[in-house]
C-alpha cells in the first residue's frame, strides 16, 4: 500500500454532504458525541476537519459505508492547503499527463507519493511543453515537487475516477464543482449562450482560428466546433483562469491552445495576430479600463471610447484582431446599442459595414441574469469591401414556452437566431418577422441618437391584439375555469374532524429511508449531453422538464446519473416553499436538477401521493427547514408523516390526487387569464382591438 499524504481538511457543509443530512446533524454530533473529530482548522464560527478522521467516525457510527470517489475528490480538492485553484490546476497538469502520455503517467504514480512529487515536474514540463509551447510565452507553469507533494493523493483519485469518465470529464466536473461553489469569484457564460455565439461565428464554416480576449474559464473557446489544424487563443487579466482555460481546453480537443495572462486592453499579448473569429463575453461597466492612457491606441479606428464605454472598447479591440472578413461575436450589455455617449462609434460602426447584426436575448440568459444581454455581431471590412446596407435586429424576448410560463425554452431562442442569421449570410437580407427579426436600413438607424436597441425597431407579434386569437383565449379559460369549479373540493371535504379524532403516530423520511420503505436521491442536473433535466421551477410549476445536461455521463457517485421514474416524490429543498411532486409518465426519465430531492417509495410501503401530501404541509416544512441571513434550506430527512399501513394510506391519497388535479385546473386558468389581459392591452393601445362604445 502506497503512503498517503492526506492532510484535507472539510467543513460542516462537506460532512453533511458525505452523510446525507443537514447541517443541524453534523452540530448535533458535534455536542452528542465525545468522540467527534476535532476541529483541525477554519475559525470557530466555521471548523474544519480532517476528511480521513471524519471518514472513519461516520463509517464506525454505520452513517456511512463508503464515500463516492466524486464526493472524494471534491472535498481534498476544496480542502487542499494551497486552496481549491492552485489543487484544480495542478489535477488539470496530471490529467493532461494521463491523457497525452498515459505510459509516463503509470511510471510517476507506481511509486510511494514522496517519490512520485519529485518525478512529477520533470514529466509534466514535457507534457505542458509539447502543448502550450515554450515556459516563458504560457500561462501553465509547472510547480515544484514541494508544491505538488500536497496534491499527489489528489491527482491518484483524479485518475481513478479518470478511469471511469475519461480525463476530459473528470476536469470538467472538478472545474463544474469549484464555480458552483463559488459563484461570485467567476462571470460564466452558459453552455447555450456559447454555443449559439460559436455558431454564429462558424455559420459557413468553422473558423481555423479562434481568440477569446477575455476568456474567464473557457466556455466560448470550448463551444468552437473543432476543425483539422485549429488555433485557440485565450488572454485574461488573471494567470489562474489563463491557467484553467488552457488545461480545459486542452484535455477537450487536440487543437493547439495558446493562452496569456495579460490585461488585454492595456497589454495586448496577440497584437502580432490575426484571427478568423473572436468570441467575447467582455467585463461589462469596467471605468478603469485604460481610458486615460489609450487615447492615441491604433485600435481605435471607429472613435475613441468614452470612459464609461468599456464595452465598445472591447468591440474595437475584437475587431482589430481579426483577419478581412472575419467575424466577431460578443455578449454585451443591452445598454451599450442606446447609451448616447457611444452613438457616433456605433454609427461609424454602421457606416462602414463592421456590424452586422444586433440579437436581444431573454432575460435569465446569462449573468447578470436580471438583464436581457445583446450578442452583437461584427466583421471586419476588407479594402474592397462594400459597406452593408442594412443591420439584422433580433428581439428573442417572446421566443418561450407556449403557455406563457417564464421560463425559457433555450432551443426555440437558438433556432430562432440561427434561421434569422444564416438567412442574412445567405440572401443578404431577410423578410421582417413580427415582434422577432427584421433588416433594418443603415439609413434608418443613423439618427441623433443611433439607438440599436432591437425591440425598438420591431412592430409586435401580429397576434398580440389579434381579435380572433383572444376569443379563442377566452374561450379556452371559460372551460378552465369551470373545470377548476367542478374540481374544487366539495363542502364535505372541508367539514372539521370530529373532535376527539386520535392522530396515528409520526415517522420522518430518514426513519424510512433507513428501514427500507424509500430511498433518497440528491439533485445535481448531470447526465449525457442533451438529457432533459427536471428543475426546480418544473417542480414548482408543472411544467415537463426545460433544462438540458451538458456533457456528463455519470451521477455524484461514479455510476449512473439520478433520473426521475413514475411514481418518485421530487421536493425542491431551497427557497422556503411548499412543493412536492409526484411524477408521472411525461416527466419520467429526466435527470434530477441542481436543488431537487428525489424519493423513491417502496410501492408496497408507501403511496407516493399520501407521502407528496404529506410532505407539503406547511408546519412540516417549518419544521424541517434552516435559515441563512437570504435563503431557506429544506432537510428533507426531517419532513415527517403519518406511520400507517399502505391501505390505511389510501384515503389521504385519493384527496390528494384530486387537489393535484383542481391545482392544475387553477394554474392552467390562471395562465390563460393572463394571456387574456396581456392581448387585451396590447390590442388597445396597437390599435388592432377598438376602443368600445364612447
Amino acid at each position: 500500500m502506497t503512503p498517503r499524504n492526506d492532510t484535507t481538511e472539510v467543513t460542516a457543509a462537506g460532512i453533511a454532504r458525505m452523510a446525507g443530512v443537514g447541517r443541524a446533524a453534523v452540530s448535533n454530533w458535534r455536542r452528542r458525541h465525545g468522540d467527534f473529530p476535532k476541529p483541525v482548522g477554519g475559525t470557530e464560527t466555521s471548523p474544519s476537519f480532517a476528511l480521513s478522521q471524519v471518514e472513519h467516525w461516520l463509517r464506525a457510527q454505520g452513517k456511512l459505508v463508503e464515500v463516492p470517489l466524486r464526493e472524494r475528490l471534491w472535498q481534498q480538492l476544496a480542502g487542499h492547503p494551497a486552496g481549491p485553484v492552485t489543487a484544480l490546476l495542478h489535477t488539470g497538469c496530471g490529467l493532461l499527463l494521463l491523457r497525452d502520455r498515459p505510459t509516463d503517467w503509470l511510471a510517476v504514480s507506481a511509486v510511494s507519493d514522496a517519490r512520485m512529487a519529485q518525478l512529477l515536474p520533470d514529466a509534466l514540463d514535457e507534457t505542458v511543453t509539447m502543448r502550450f509551447g515554450v515556459r516563458r510565452r504560457r500561462a501553465v507553469q509547472v510547480p515544484a515537487a514541494a508544491e505538488l507533494l500536497p496534491s499527489v493523493p489528489l491527482l491518484r483519485g483524479a485518475a481513478e475516477l479518470a478511469s471511469e469518465l475519461g480525463a476530459k470529464q473528470t476536469y470538467e466536473f472538478l472545474l463544474g464543482r469549484q464555480t458552483d461553489a463559488n459563484p461570485r469569484q467567476y462571470t460564466l457564460t452558459p453552455a447555450g449562450p456559447a454555443e449559439l455565439m460559436a455558431r454564429i461565428a462558424g455559420s459557413t464554416a468553422p473558423p481555423r482560428t479562434v481568440l477569446d480576449p477575455a476568456c474567464g474559464t473557457g466556455a466560448l473557446l470550448r463551444a468552437v466546433p473543432p476543425r483539422p489544424d485549429q488555433y485557440l487563443y485565450g488572454q485574461d487579466s488573471s494567470p489562474e483562469l489563463a491557467a484553467l482555460t488552457a488545461l480545459r481546453l486542452a484535455l477537450h480537443s487536440d487543437a493547439t491552445v495558446r493562452t496569456m495572462a495579460a490585461d488585454t486592453l492595456r497589454a495586448d499579448a496577440y497584437d502580432d495576430r490575426k484571427a478568423e473569429a473572436v468570441l467575447c463575453h467582455p467585463p461589462f461597466n469596467e471605468r478603469n479600463w485604460g481610458h486615460d492612457e489609450l487615447a492615441y491606441d491604433p485600435r481605435w479606428e471607429y472613435g475613441f471610447p468614452a470612459r464609461s464605454e468599456s464595452e465598445l472598447a472591447w468591440v474595437q479591440h475584437a475587431l482589430a484582431r481579426l483577419t478581412d472578413g472575419g467575424t466577431a461575436v460578443l455578449l454585451m450589455p443591452p445598454a451599450a446599442a442606446s447609451r448616447r455617449s457611444g452613438r457616433r462609434i456605433r454609427a461609424d460602426l454602421l457606416r462602414r459595414g463592421a456590424l452586422r447584426a444586433v440579437i436581444a436575448l431573454p432575460a435569465g440568459t446569462a449573468p447578470p441574469y436580471n438583464l436581457p444581454l445583446h450578442i452583437w455581431v461584427l466583421r471586419r471590412p476588407g479594402p474592397a469591401a462594400k459597406p452593408a446596407p442594412e443591420l439584422l435586429l433580433v428581439e428573442t424576448a417572446g421566443v418561450l414556452a407556449a403557455d406563457g410560463r417564464d421560463k425559457q425554452l433555450w432551443p426555440a431562442v437558438q433556432d430562432a437566431v440561427l434561421d434569422a442569421w444564416e438567412h442574412v449570410e445567405r440572401h443578404g437580407t431577410l423578410d421582417e418577422r413580427p415582434g422577432t427579426a427584421r433588416s433594418v436600413p443603415v439609413l434608418e438607424l443613423l439618427d441623433d441618437e443611433v439607438d440599436l436597441a432591437p425591440a425598438r425597431h420591431l412592430p409586435p407579434p401580429a397576434a398580440a391584439g389579434d381579435g380572433a386569437e383572444l376569443l379563442t383565449v377566452r374561450h379556452g379559460l371559460g372551460e378552465a375555469l369551470r373545470r377548476a369549479a367542478d374540481l374544487a373540493p366539495p363542502p364535505d371535504d372541508l367539514a372539521p374532524a370530529a373532535a376527539g379524532t386520535a392522530r396515528p403516530p409520526l415517522t420522518t423520511v430518514g426513519e424510512l429511508a433507513r428501514a427500507g420503505a424509500l430511498t433518497l436521491h440528491t439533485g445535481t442536473g448531470e447526465g449525457p449531453g442533451g438529457t432533459p433535466v427536471l428543475t426546480d421551477h418544473d417542480v414548482l410549476t408543472g411544467a415537463a422538464p426545460s433544462g438540458t445536461a451538458h456533457d456528463s455521463t455519470n451521477g455524484p457517485d461514479g455510476g449512473e446519473p439520478v433520473r426521475t421514474a413514475p411514481g418518485d416524490v421530487v421536493v425542491p429543498v431551497f427557497g422556503g416553499g411548499t412543493a412536492a411532486r409526484v411524477i408521472d409518465e411525461a416527466a419520467a426519465g429526466a435527470a434530477l436538477g441542481r436543488g431537487l430531492a428525489l424519493l423513491r417509495p417502496d410501492p408496497a410501503a408507501l403511496d407516493p401521493w399520501f407521502l407528496a401530501g404529506f410532505l407539503r404541509g406547511t408546519a412540516n416544512h417549518r419544521q424541517a427547514s434552516s435559515y441563512a441571513s437570504t435563503s431557506a434550506r429544506l432537510d428533507v430527512r426531517r419532513l415527517q408523516l403519518p406511520r400507517l399501513p399502505l391501505a390505511g394510506q389510501q384515503g389521504y391519497s385519493e384527496r390528494f390526487r384530486r387537489l393535484a388535479a383542481f391545482e392544475e385546473a387553477v394554474r392552467h386558468a390562471a395562465l390563460l387569464g393572463d394571456r387574456l389581459v396581456r392581448g387585451m392591452h396590447d390590442g388597445l393601445t396597437e390599435g388592432t382591438l377598438p376602443p368600445g362604445a364612447a
